[in-house]
C-alpha cells in the first residue's frame, strides 16, 4: 500500500512538536482524543495519570469495529517521551528524518502512532475491509510502563497485541524478553566532624563503596546482567556523612535468576553496613516480568505470515530491553512488535528512516486489513 508521504511527516511533525515526556503527556492525549473523535470514532479515557500522580493524561482506548474475519488485534504504541524531549525541531532531509540535535527526536514512539493514524486513513479513503480493532496509547511507558500498569483490562476484550514500538531490524520475532527488579538501597552512617572528631561518625559514603565493591555488576551471565546507575550522598569535606543511596538494577530472562542476584546484592549491603556499624534500608520493585511469547499464538503467526509476504524473512530474537508487551504478557495477552524505523532512541542522535517506516506501515497495514491465515 502506497502511504501519503507528506501527510505522514505533516503529522509527524506535528506530535514531536507537542512536548510530552513521561508524566506530562496531557496536551499529547488531547490531540489523540480530538483526532479520533473528530473522525466519529468512540474514545476511552481513563484515569491512570491522576492514579500515578501524572497530569490529565490517560490511557487511550479507541475501538474500530471491522468486518473481516479473522481474530481482533489491538494496536499499541504509547505517548510519551524520554528527555531532553522540549521544544524538539524535527528536519527531514535526504529520506530522514532527524532533530536539530539537542534534543530527542521522539519518533520512539510518535512514529508508532503515526503508522496507525496513516492506516486509519487509507482504509477510510479506499474503503478496505478490515477486522476489528482497538487502538491502545499508553502513557508513562518510559518511565516504568504504569500506564499499562495501571491499565483497565476489561476495557481491552482482545487476546492479541501488536505493539509498534522497536528500534531494531525489521523482522524480529521475541521468544524472550528480559524482566527486571530495580532497587533502591539507602545506608544511614553517623554525622561527625571530618577534622575534629571523625572516629565517632560512621561514614556512609565508605559503607556504600565497600557494599559496591563486593558485588559483581556487568554481565553476570549469558541471560542476566546487573548495573548500578546512580549514587548521592554527602556534603562537606568536613562532615563525615550519614546517609548514601544508591540505584541499580538486575535483568535476566528467569525470575530466579533475578531473585539470586537480587539476594547477592542485598546479602552484601547487609554485610557491609553491619561491619562499620551502620544501619541500611533496600526497596525493591519488580519493574517488570519476564516475557516469553506463546510463537505458536495467533499473533506470532499473522505477524510472520505478514513478514514473510513483505520480502522480510523473520528471525527469532532475545531482547534485553522491556516495555509495555512485558507487561500486557503478564495480563494474558498473545504479543508481538513491530519496529518502526527509528534508530538510535534515547539519544540526542535519534532518527527515522522513512523507507524502512514505509516497510513497517506495509506490515501493520496487512495485520489490519487481510486475513492472512
Amino acid at each position: 500500500m502506497e502511504f501519503n508521504q507528506q501527510r505522514v511527516l505533516k503529522r509527524l511533525e506535528e506530535m514531536i512538536k507537542i512536548d510530552s515526556p513521561s508524566y506530562k503527556e496531557s496536551h499529547m492525549t488531547d490531540y489523540l482524543q480530538k483526532y479520533f473523535e473528530e473522525r466519529g470514532l468512540e474514545v476511552y479515557r481513563d484515569q491512570a495519570g491522576k492514579i500515578i500522580g501524572n497530569d490529565n493524561s490517560g490511557n487511550l482506548i479507541v475501538h474500530i469495529p471491522g468486518t473481516l474475519d479473522g481474530e481482533a488485534i489491538c494496536f499499541n504504541a504509547h505517548q510519551d517521551t524520554v528527555e531532553p524531549g522540549h521544544s524538539i525541531e524535527p528536519i527531514f532531509e535526504n529520506g530522514i528524518l532527524t532533530s536539530k540535535g539537542n534534543t530527542i527526536l521522539a519518533a520512539d514512539d510518535k512514529s508508532g502512532i503515526a503508522m496507525m493514524m496513516e492506516c486509519l486513513e487509507l482504509i477510510k479513503e479506499t474503503n478496505t475491509p478490515h477486522r476489528n480493532m482497538y487502538f491502545l496509547f499508553t502513557i508513562c511507558e518510559e518511565n516504568g510502563m504504569l500506564g499499562a500498569k495501571n491499565l483497565d483490562y476489561s476495557k481491552l476484550p482482545v487476546k492479541n497485541i501488536c505493539v509498534l514500538d522497536g528500534a531494531s531490524k525489521l523482522g524480529g520475532i521475541t521468544k524472550s524478553g528480559a524482566g527486571k527488579d530495580t532497587m533502591k538501597i539507602t545506608f544511614h552512617g553517623k554525622m561527625a566532624h571530618g577534622g575534629i572528631e571523625p572516629e565517632k561518625g560512621i561514614n556512609a559514603i565508605a559503607v556504600a563503596a565497600s557494599a559496591i565493591n563486593r558485588i559483581q555488576f556487568g554481565r553476570i551471565s549469558a541471560d542476566t546482567t546487573s548495573n548500578i546507575g546512580h549514587i548521592e550522598g554527602g556534603g562537606a569535606t568536613n562532615i563525615v556523612p550519614d546517609k548514601v543511596t544508591f540505584t541499580c538494577e538486575v535483568r535476566s530472562h528467569t525470575q530466579q535468576q533475578i531473585q539470586e542476584q537480587v539476594n547477592l546484592i542485598r546479602e552484601a549491603c547487609k554485610d557491609a553496613a553491619k561491619e562499620f556499624g551502620a544501619t541500611v534500608d533496600i526497596d525493591i520493585d519488580h519493574f517488570c516480568p519476564v516475557y516469553k511469547p506463546n510463537l505458536d499464538s495467533y499473533m506470532t503467526k499473522v505477524m510472520i505470515k505478514a513478514l514473510e509476504m513483505e520480502g522480510i524473512t523473520p528471525h527469532i530474537k532475545i531482547s534485553n530491553g522491556s516495555g509495555d508487551g512485558n507487561i500486557f504478557a503478564s495480563y494474558g495477552y498473545d504479543c508481538a512488535s513491530v519496529s518502526t524505523g527509528m534508530y538510535s532512541v534515547h539519544t540526542t542522535d535519534e532518527y527515522l528512516v522513512m523507507e524502512d517506516f514505509a516497510k513497517a506501515l506495509n506490515i501493520v497495514w496487512r495485520l489490519m486489513t487481510e486475513t492472512l491465515i
